[in-house]
């Protein structure tokens, strides 16, 4: 950590929709990020400082996962439909560009997928054949989703809109894709049929900046997290006043449901429990 960057607090909570309310599960004075929710629900995948590791549901000091040479990964990882695979996103390649590397669950040697950078993975399909990623191709600075097959292999390119789309990620019977754009000259929250057809808005309020939509795996919800309209269009910075929101998944006003401090690492990647009644996320606070 650079010498006059803030000392940072970071704990990793639990909302439960059933009781509203909030579960601490760690605490550390040290930055983490972007809780992954295992998927027999005994523990979490978090990054920090270009590494992984594993904490378990219950506390605990987390443990470094195994990944092999790849040692610069960011807060865009997640784990298979079945457990068994880890997709995670690092740029220790000569060029510094983010690619995506599938791995085993228990750690070890990583394959890569993407040889193009920058890709930034999001979203496993429910068979766990085909990967979502946000990418740019071409020199451009324009970001956009993007397919593979989780295999690696030719990759089609879903969204053409000018700017940023991102964070994109599958309900729960693969037949859409949720993402955040800013397309309308704010950033909301869109859906898409899996192949990119029929893209259309979902949400639309004026004061807030929404990103990371994640589908409850019971297909009933969508939660993400929104940024005040203080915020650049294009950006989801960290250490900001944030709210996580959570909304119908056939669609409807969304509710708060926590305010916290964080922004960039709270909720980038998939944190449902199994059971679609609890998610994970990560909030911050500035030590002196």
């Amino acid at each position: 950590m650079a010498a006059d960057a803030p000392k940072i607090e970071s704990t990793l909570e639990v909302f439960h929709l059933d009781a509203g309310t909030r579960e601490v599960v760690h605490r550390a004075a040290r930055h983490f990020e972007a809780p992954n929710w295992s998927r027999d629900g005994k523990h979490f995948l978090i990054n920090s400082e270009g590494l992984l590791y594993r904490l378990d549901r219950d506390g605990g000091e987390p443990l470094r996962l195994d990944t092999g040479s790849l040692d610069r990964l960011n807060n865009d990882h997640g784990l298979s439909p079945d457990g068994r695979l880890i997709a995670v996103s690092d740029k220790s390649g000569p060029d510094g560009k983010s690619r995506i590397h599938v791995l085993p669950a228990r750690g070890g040697a990583a394959r890569l997928v993407t040889s193009e950078g920058p890709s930034y993975w999001h979203g496993w399909s429910p068979d766990g054949r085909t990967l979502a990623y946000v990418a740019a191709r071409g020199g451009s600075r324009d970001l956009n989703i993007y397919r593979c097959p989780a295999e690696g292999g030719a990759e089609k390119r879903l969204t053409a809109a000018a700017g940023l789309d991102d964070g994109p990620d599958y309900s729960c019977d693969g037949r859409y894709i949720y993402f955040n754009s800013m397309r309308s000259g704010n950033m909301k929250l869109w859906r898409m049929h899996a192949d990119g057809s029929a893209q259309e808005q979902v949400t639309f309020e004026d004061d807030t900046r929404d990103w990371f939509p994640h589908p409850s795996p019971d297909g009933k919800w969508i939660v993400f997290v929104s940024f005040g309209a203080d915020v650049p269009v294009r950006d989801h910075p960290p250490n900001k006043n944030v709210t996580l929101r959570l909304m119908p998944a056939e669609g409807g006003a969304p509710c708060i449901v926590a305010n916290l401090f964080g922004g960039q690492g709270t909720l980038n990647v998939p944190s449902w429990s199994p059971d679609g009644k609890c998610f994970a996320f990560v909030g911050y606070r500035l030590r002196g």
